[in-house]
């Protein structure tokens, strides 16, 4: 039997049937759906519709749904179920008869899918937490075996000036604590209850709407039953928020291919996490990273085809939004998926620490502290540019490093040189001169080291809410 079927005299065309069905991907709510369920049954015995043994028969018969459809897979192949809604009822009714038809008194399908969908969102973002701090653990593991090892730092693909490779990493690793935090945002936002909003107006019971969100966890209930069914700006944010994490992903990814090329030789790729070509037996091809790359492509996709689903819509429910279902399942599933790779994939790549210091010490990236050590002698920051600028020009042209010149040419460009310039130039001098809070000096890379540990570890210190 349809929920909705007494107002119609004719049945669905057979193919529309099929195809309209959400059943065979929104069954993963099931444990959502079950624990949505349970709080409105308890809403329904408060409200006097449901007595105590009513109430008992259909929280025990929740609980065996539950467990028969992790048991036996099968349990889920239902090709009559039109959602999962459709098919609680239709396990209720077989498992209790009638009474299980009284646990949809008051409540509308359009706010249950809202309520399940928030719930996914949220066990989302606590299972990614996990996986982020984990991956933010592996790049500071490797940002301390780095120590005082450098590399070149660069702007426009130019080498620029040398860095900690610890500062490098640690780069990275900004970014995916800002992830960490808008997920966290966005778990704020999208833990309120829409349980008690009906189909558009509100539920037609006087029900314990603080109660139900309780019951499931939520901070309180939503708080305009129209927005609280039409709305799907959580689910926005939170595969936003996985676009600008695989955005950042991508971004590693290209900078590990281009070192583990031959031109730049920094990076050995891990052979656990590459292929080889079938053509050329010499190939080791960066696979996980490119595809790394392709998976953010995808979960990009998807963030744009929900605020294109949602854009043009009335208040209130609109069937389309069942489409934005699969794109933030996927988009979880991907993410999901893809974090412990890296992990791994970080852990166990090997850094070529000598090629990298060799590169961080030639190419002239010390030629702002060449700049600096004449400011510090007076000489105006744009003279002291311009005066380094034609070393550098004379020193390509004799084909050697700044500090190879003699002191005489340096002195007939500028008079401010003397005998102590060419002791400033060296790698640990160079370093050493950024010494600022975020900066690449090793005082403050240290610092920024335990800082960023403090916060990785910040993101395991809730547990995620047992409801289900």
């Amino acid at each position: 039997m349809k929920m909705w079927s007494g107002r119609f005299r004719q049945p669905l065309d057979p193919e529309f049937e099929k195809w309209q069905r959400s059943f065979p991907y929104d069954q993963r709510l099931l444990p959502f759906e079950l624990a949505a369920s349970r709080a409105h049954a308890n809403a329904l015995a408060h409200a006097g519709v449901l007595s105590s043994e009513e109430l008992s028969e259909i929280v025990k018969a929740l609980g065996e749904i539950g467990r028969r459809a992790e048991s036996d897979p099968a349990f889920l192949n239902d090709p009559e179920a039109e959602d999962v809604h459709h098919f609680v009822e239709k396990q209720l009714a077989a498992l209790i008869g009638a009474t299980g038809y009284k646990l949809h008194t008051g409540r509308s399908r359009n706010e249950e899918i809202a309520t399940d969908l928030r719930l996914f969102v949220r066990q989302s973002i606590d299972t990614l937490q996990n996986l982020i701090a984990d991956w933010i653990e592996a790049m500071l593991a490797r940002a301390e075996a780095a120590g005082t090892s450098a590399m070149p730092a660069y702007t426009h693909l130019q080498p620029a000036e040398p860095v900690l490779v610890a500062h490098w990493l640690l780069a990275y690793v900004e970014m995916f604590l800002r992830d960490a935090s808008r997920l966290a945002d966005c778990r704020k936002r999208a833990n309120l209850c829409p349980l008690g909003s009906g189909a558009v107006a509100g539920a037609t019971l006087t029900i314990p709407r603080q109660a139900m969100a309780a019951e499931l966890g939520f901070d309180g209930p939503t708080a305009n039953s129209i927005d609280a069914t039409s709305d799907r700006d959580f689910a926005i944010e939170f595969v936003d928020a996985l676009s600008l994490l695989t955005l950042h992903l991508s971004r590693w990814a290209e900078e590990m291919i281009l070192f583990s090329t031959l031109a730049y030789g920094f990076v050995e790729l891990p052979e656990p996490y590459a292929t080889g070509s079938s053509a050329m037996p010499q190939k080791k091809n960066p696979d996980l990273l490119e595809l790394v790359r392709g998976k953010a492509a995808r979960v990009m996709g998807y963030a744009t085809t929900l605020q294109t689903l949602v854009k043009g819509l009335p208040l209130a429910y609109n069937k389309d939004l069942q489409e934005t279902q699969e794109p933030v399942f996927n988009a979880s599933d991907t993410v999901i998926g893809v974090l412990p790779l890296v992990t791994g994939f970080m852990n166990t790549v090997e850094f070529n620490d000598a090629k990298m210091n060799q590169a961080a010490s030639s190419g002239f990236m010390n030629a702002w502290a060449a700049a600096a050590y004449l400011v510090e002698r007076g000489v105006p920051s744009r003279f002291a540019h311009e005066a380094v600028g034609k070393a550098v020009a004379l020193a390509v042209e004799r084909g050697c490093d700044l500090q190879k010149l003699p002191l005489a040419d340096l002195q007939a460009i500028h008079s401010s040189f003397d005998a102590a310039f060419h002791s400033c130039l060296g790698l640990t001098e160079v370093l050493a001169l950024h010494d600022v809070p975020g900066g690449t000096a090793p005082r403050h890379v240290k610092r920024a080291l335990q800082n960023a540990r403090e916060r990785a570890a910040a993101l395991r210190s809730q547990e995620p809410l047992a409801i289900l």
